[in-house]
């Protein structure tokens, strides 16, 4: 169930207060939104953006595998750095992800805004399939609802 869904009569700033203790005890909080038959769902952190670094969203996945992949890409993040866009990754326990720039933050983290304003940047793990092909890979396969990317490719920087 759902935070606000648990506290009946809650309202906005009271979420807020509880995503900023999150944040203050764990680094970064983890948003997970729902989707619907028009959008797959997408979680992203908040809360990099107060140690200068991008949010990390992803599409397309359950609460719970979306979760562990962005804990474990803020844990490295905030030990070495973001990645740079068109990096791919290595997820622990296998798979891969390719980093995307996200073009419209304000249109995807509302709750990182709320919280930080318009200076919220992000970044998206494009995450592979079973065979470990790519969205843009002809025969990709998704799960039900598909992995909307929410910016353009880029190369990896050689």
């Amino acid at each position: 169930m759902c935070w606000a869904c648990d506290r009946p009569g809650t309202d906005h700033r009271a979420y807020l207060d509880h995503i900023r203790r999150v944040i203050t005890r764990h680094g970064w909080a983890v948003q997970y939104v729902g989707g619907d038959r028009a959008r797959p769902p997408h979680a992203y952190t908040v809360g990099l953006t107060a140690a200068a670094l991008p949010e990390l969203v992803v599409t397309g996945l359950r609460a719970e595998r979306a979760t562990s992949m962005l804990n474990g890409a803020a844990r490295d993040m905030l030990a070495g750095g973001p990645p740079s866009p068109g990096s791919t990754l290595a997820l622990p326990g296998g798979g891969r992800v390719e980093v995307v720039r996200l073009s419209s933050p304000e249109s995807h983290l509302a709750v990182a805004l709320d919280l930080y304003g318009d200076d919220v940047r992000a970044l998206q793990l494009v995450w592979a399939d079973d065979r470990g092909r790519l969205p843009w890979h002809p025969v990709f396969r998704s799960n039900r609802g598909g992995q909307p990317v929410l910016g353009p490719r880029a190369l990896a920087a050689s």
